[in-house]
């Protein structure tokens, strides 16, 4: 069997830096977190989805019937998400926002919880998507949106596009870590396989461009370019993730 292709890649600056949540900026998945008793349950469904091994619509409606979180579960999830931020999460954001860059977080995770870290890491809601989730007067269930494209297969690669399709400042650089993620990576001029928390082999196998350190201070010679370490360098507030970069690699 021949070997898989691989995604192309071509070398920052970028002008938009796009963001998975789950075991990429958080070292969870956050659905796994909200099954509590039925985790093994609800994981292995959700590693057959980022395996590729599944469509991503075949399990998604399946895990929130399972489960059927209540809001205050999905504000302790966003709390979550919060406390299991990768080390150098929010340096790496202020970096690249200091150097012109807009951040994105694409997940397919709620949105009410994916919020909670956006608003910790600096990045606007704006540029947050992820899938809503909805709830009765009284905090029950009531449903998730099934028309957003974050819920089915594809979906990551329609938006990404039009993220691309948005920048005028060089092109975008994915970071994911599961096979949504590669499915968009044709939409972006560089897609990094995060595997500092879960190496996932056939993303790894396509990708170009790895890392796999649970540390988000070894994405940055990633995502920039030799003179933007330089800028960066002249302002001492980036001297902790420039260090921070140096022992990771």
């Amino acid at each position: 069997m021949a070997p898989p292709a691989r995604v192309d890649d071509s070398a920052p600056p970028y002008g938009t830096l796009v963001f998975d949540c789950d075991s990429t900026l958080a070292s969870i998945e956050g659905i796994d977190e909200l099954a509590g008793e039925r985790k093994q349950e609800i994981a292995a469904l959700t590693e057959r989805a980022m395996a590729g091994e599944v469509p991503l619509e075949a399990v998604f409606r399946r895990r929130l019937l399972l489960l059927e979180p209540t809001r205050d579960q999905v504000a302790a999830l966003g709390r979550q998400y919060v406390a299991h931020a990768l080390p150098h999460a929010r340096e790496l954001v202020r970096a690249l926002q200091a150097l012109g860059k807009r951040v994105c977080i694409l997940s397919g995770g709620l949105r009410q919880a994916v919020f909670a870290l956006s608003d910790a890491l600096g990045i606007d809601s704006g540029d947050v998507f992820a899938v809503d989730i909805f709830h009765g007067r009284d905090g029950s269930y009531a449903g998730f949106d099934e028309d957003s494209p974050l819920a089915r297969s594809g979906g990551k690669l329609e938006l990404l596009r039009q993220l691309a399709r948005e920048d005028r400042r060089g092109g975008l650089a994915l970071v994911g870590d599961g096979a949504t993620d590669l499915e968009a990576a044709p939409a972006a001029r560089r897609f990094v396989a995060f595997g500092g928390v879960a190496r996932r082999k056939e993303v790894f196998a396509r990708a170009v461009v790895t890392c796999d350190t649970p540390d988000l201070a070894a994405l940055l010679p990633l995502l920039v370019a030799t003179d933007e370490i330089d800028t960066l360098a002249r302002d001492p507030s980036h001297h902790l993730l420039l260090r921070a970069a140096r022992v990771a690699r």
